[in-house]
């Protein structure tokens, strides 16, 4: 028998309240509903967790006293009740009425009066509760991550703010190698999908409404693949030419590779990253796209010791990063990160900087790319590493925003997710 839609919501978002991450829990809260509550299921999880940061202090206003530990899934219900008050067209009585009624699906019948109580509280005193936030907490962000919007985007750190919170744009990439983007728009069309062409990306395509892909016309043949348009741009920016050596080198889960080949099928491409688990995605991708490549597993920061010095004219480098500009797609990052993980990670981006460097003929370009919005894991890790690197140099880019050692995408209502790009080429005459 099916569970309950909200009660297998809240089990999800427990799970990130002790400190799971939405992609792995998810998939499993997906199969215990029926096929019809999947999609309210996903809004239910991904709406609470983009407003996590502005709905937990009115839910602490509103309790009497902290809930235990164990407790985390009447948190969580209480916290998906909120929303649905707040952030959605559900009827008042009926968002209520549902949320009590998901106690007895988690087999918690003495909560049953408490979530009536709060979230009756809450339509009385919902005004002064909102009056009663901080700026962060009225943003829907975390104070640290608010903080370094501010610091980092005093011009556009609301808009971003308000980007973050909205659900993102459901965006395919036409395959270049099987049908142009107008021909795939026509076969959209006739099938009964509505879609608009990317003004970025020449392959983009964004759905008016999200859809299941197996609806999709052609998917599983390879026709179209989803990937965010600011995404598509990496392999117009490395744009390798014909016959050349390319490496990926945190390839999973492939888009980027795959992007590489269908706009040049006559590149030896390797697709390298550090996380085995993964890599089975990017065999799979290059499978359905009908496209080749050596699938390598490897550590970019400490390369394969069998992969040789000044070997490939062009490396892209999809770095490891907070997922700030990608917030709508990953909201559980409001919980997950930590303003202490901004350091560790331009760490680790400087390291694989410094161990792919080598493996890079003079004359060849690396693509730094990064879905962050963080000067710290943007421009202050390629500036430093151009400190350090006597034979390195920044190409200009006509590209978003300029900064200070490259170019920034912001996210965009109905519009690209936020990545960061800096074109580096290694000094020197490419070996003939």
């Amino acid at each position: 028998m099916p569970l309950d839609t909200r009660a297998a919501a809240a089990r999800a978002i427990a799970g990130v309240l002790q400190g799971g991450s939405l992609n792995t829990l998810l998939p499993a809260a997906l199969e215990t509903v029926s096929s019809r509550d999947r999609g309210l299921l996903q809004q239910l999880c991904y709406g609470t967790l983009r407003l996590y940061p502005r709905l937990q202090p009115q839910l602490q206003a509103l309790l009497s006293k902290p809930l235990r530990s164990k407790d985390n899934d009447i948190q969580a219900l209480l916290l998906l009740g909120l929303y649905q008050l707040e952030d959605t067209r559900i009827p008042d009585h009926a968002a209520v009425a549902a949320s009590v009624g998901a106690t007895r699906a988690l087999q918690k019948d003495w909560a049953r009066g408490l979530c009536n109580a709060v979230l009756r509280r809450f339509l009385r005193e919902r005004n002064s509760l909102a009056d009663a936030l901080d700026p962060a907490a009225r943003s829907a962000h975390p104070q640290w991550l608010y903080s370094a919007l501010q610091k980092d985007w005093p011009e556009h750190a609301e808009a971003i703010m308000l980007a973050n919170n909205e659900q993102p744009p459901m965006v395919l990439r036409s395959n270049a190698q099987r049908v142009s983007r107008e021909q795939y728009l026509q076969r959209l069309t006739d099938a009964g999908f509505a879609a608009q062409a990317g003004l970025l990306a020449p392959e983009s395509i964004y759905l008016d409404v999200p859809a299941d892909v197996g609806l999709l016309p052609g998917f599983a043949e390879g026709l179209a693949s989803v990937q965010d348009e600011a995404a598509q741009m990496a392999a117009l920016l490395l744009a390798p030419a014909s016959g050349t050596r390319v490496l990926d080198a945190c390839a999973a889960p492939g888009g980027k590779a795959c992007h590489l080949l269908e706009r040049q099928p006559d590149i030896a491409l390797t697709a390298m990253d550090v996380d085995k688990a993964r890599l089975a995605r990017v065999r799979d991708n290059l499978q359905r796209l009908q496209l080749q490549a050596d699938v390598v597993h490897g550590n970019a920061a400490e390369p394969p010791a069998d992969m040789p010095a000044q070997h490939f004219q062009h490396i892209l480098v999809d770095a490891p990063c907070s997922a700030s500009g990608v917030i709508r797609r990953h909201p559980d990052v409001k919980l997950l990160r930590r303003p202490e993980d901004i350091p560790a990670l331009a760490a680790q981006q400087s390291a694989i900087l410094d161990g792919l460097w080598p493996l890079l003929v003079p004359g060849g370009t690396l693509l730094y790319v990064t879905c962050s919005v963080l000067e710290a894991e943007n421009s202050d890790v390629v500036q430093a590493f151009l400190q350090r690197t006597g034979d390195a140099e920044r190409l200009p880019l006509q590209l978003g925003i300029p900064r200070a050692a490259g170019s920034q995408i912001l996210p965009t209502r109905n519009g690209p997710d936020g990545l960061f790009f800096s074109l580096l080429r290694r000094r020197g005459e490419s070996p003939r």
